[in-house]
């Protein structure tokens, strides 16, 4: 969410009980040193795109 207004955070859980757990992410806030570690572990680049290769994204979208 550091990163700007159009990044949104999904929270899921299995568990009830983990919920409040899981939104206080929304509460965590990372320094600009954070941010630039961070990038430089993973860029940017690195994490574009689909979630799966092309030829398995049929295999989800029709469940």
């Amino acid at each position: 969410m550091a990163q700007g207004k159009d990044i949104v955070t999904l929270v899921g859980t299995k568990r009830r009980k983990y919920l409040a757990e899981n939104l206080q992410a929304a509460d965590v806030k990372l320094t600009k040193e954070d941010l630039a570690r961070i990038d430089a572990l993973v860029p940017r680049e690195s994490v574009a795109g689909l979630r799966y290769p092309a030829e398995h994204m049929g295999m989800v979208a029709n469940r």
